[in-house]
């Protein structure tokens, strides 16, 4: 997590993103660790919960980098969410 420090502040919220693809990445796995493994999640239960994880006040762009960035999927019309599984290489 050394990594991403710079872009959490001292409870350990995002309070920036980072430009590099690679730090985002790292920053959007942080906040999937937020979340809980094979549960359903209404979009506002993700909302509130990315909302109590960053001072960034951008609800929707930290939801959207959740998906797009492959830690999170969800239906296509938006009504659930839940965490993708992560296969651990042997």
């Amino acid at each position: 997590m050394a990594k991403i420090d710079h872009f959490l502040d001292e409870k350990g919220r995002i309070k920036q993103l980072p430009s590099k693809s690679n730090l985002r990445l790292e920053v959007f796995g942080y906040l999937s660790g937020k979340f809980e493994a094979e549960r359903k999640y209404t979009e506002k239960e993700v909302n509130q919960i990315v909302t109590d994880w960053s001072t960034i006040g951008d609800y929707f762009l930290l939801r959207r980098g959740l998906i797009e960035y492959g830690t999170m999927s969800r239906t296509p019309d938006g009504s659930q969410y839940w965490l993708n599984q992560i296969e651990e290489e042997k």
